[in-house]
């Protein structure tokens, strides 16, 4: 199957999302490129899929704020691919060949990119999101895509009803699984026949016969009242005359529960990370067979001074990625990035902190996020108290976290 993927199929990631959910984090950035886990960026996690999958022609489709984004791509993922043997990694703005408009919508920026899809002549086209934290062998949704003899295959996830209200498309299927039903953000999702309370949401991956894709995009791209949206346009027009399949993710892996995570909000980014920091994750990133790959800086180990004076540099249940000194002070269920310097004395608590962060001695951090290149003055304190973080001109959010940036 491996080798089949590399040929016949193409992978189109859709990058280009503004993430205002996201703000401050993506107030200098795409949401893609927001820093996660530490060492990595969100994009690494669908790239790590694909490659891991054998699929070796991407294109990645982008559009706001894509500076860090490109350099990250550049530098840490180029080398995977041989354009030599047919494969390429491309980053791909709008290209303004049909009209002067940037992308409308996400089915109107795959309509606006045919042309190079069509080059590759590729049977088969997989659409990504380039925002989501999990782990997938896309090769086994393909295969359902072709057992199936289907049009379309929409991978899904079951979860609660109540989840899914008003946040995710919500498919209804037969007991073939062949969707017969699909409601995008649905008040009252619809439940499974067999399973009261739980419903499929797709998430957002779809595998597409590539001609079957061009046709329904150029029918679409003539639709005045069309928003251009695989999940509101595309996908409802399509169910009732054609072969619509759903693919569960969670009977892939053979769990009831399967880690997937949208982080398209700061309270779900902050406990996404705080997930990682668990004993026992559910998302392991230390999985051989199946690894995250990124770029890392060259930075020195990680290190932990230890003071005469009982000052003591601690980190317990926390991710503390290389050049990083933790010097005299206390660390406890958070996530560093590369080349943080906590000073003496200070306490660092359920937070993350992106690269080049310095909090200064005596400093406590508690329930928070960093941004890049902060500094913390020493004797701060920060995520103690929601209005004095207010006061201060940073962000809070619903669930308490205060959001530091430069």
């Amino acid at each position: 199957m491996m080798s089949n993927l590399a040929e016949n199929v193409m992978a189109i990631i859709l990058a280009g999302g503004k993430g205002s959910r996201l703000e401050p984090l993506t107030r200098d950035r795409a949401k893609p490129a927001v820093p996660f886990g530490g060492a990595y960026r969100i994009i690494d996690f669908t790239l790590s899929n694909a490659l891991n999958s054998g699929i070796r022609k991407i294109l990645m489709l982008t559009q706001y704020k894509t500076t860090s984004l490109d350099r990250h791509v550049n530098l840490g993922w180029q080398r995977y691919f041989q354009r030599e043997l047919g494969q390429f990694l491309d980053i791909v703005p709008p290209q303004q060949r049909i009209d002067e408009n940037w992308y409308q919508g996400t089915g109107d920026a795959v309509y606006q990119n045919i042309y190079t899809i069509e080059r590759e002549r590729p049977k088969y086209v997989i659409i990504l999101a380039g925002d989501h934290i999990y782990k997938m062998d896309y090769g086994r949704l393909i295969q359902t895509h072709i057992e199936n003899q289907a049009d379309l295959t929409i991978s899904t996830l079951k979860v609660p009803t109540s989840t899914a209200a008003r946040r995710f498309g919500v498919l209804e299927v037969n007991e073939r699984n062949q969707v017969v039903g699909f409601a995008e953000k649905p008040v009252i999702p619809k439940e499974l026949p067999y399973q009261p309370d739980y419903c499929l949401a797709s998430m957002g991956i779809y595998v597409f016969n590539t001609e079957f894709l061009f046709e329904r995009l150029c029918q679409d791209a003539l639709d005045e009242n069309s928003r251009h949206d695989f999940g509101g346009d595309i996908i409802p027009s399509v169910i009732d005359q054609y072969s619509v399949y759903a693919h569960l993710f969670n009977e892939e892996r053979g769990k009831s529960e399967t880690y997937w995570r949208d982080v398209g909000t700061l309270d779900a980014f902050f406990d996404a990370n705080m997930d990682l920091v668990d004993g026992e994750p559910q998302l392991n990133l230390y999985d051989t067979h199946w690894p995250i790959w990124t770029y890392q800086p060259n930075c020195p180990p990680p290190k932990f001074v230890f003071a005469r004076d009982e000052r003591i540099g601690m980190a317990t249940e926390s991710i503390i990625c290389n050049g990083s000194i933790i010097s005299g002070a206390f660390v406890n269920r958070s996530v560093l990035g590369f080349r943080n310097r906590i000073a003496s004395y200070a306490q660092v608590e359920e937070s993350i902190l992106f690269s080049d962060v310095e909090v200064g001695r005596k400093a406590r951090i508690r329930r928070a996020i960093l941004d890049s290149g902060v500094h913390i003055e020493p004797g701060m304190e920060i995520g103690f108290d929601p209005e004095v973080d207010r006061a201060r001109g940073f962000y809070v959010t619903e669930n308490g976290i205060t959001i530091v940036t430069r």
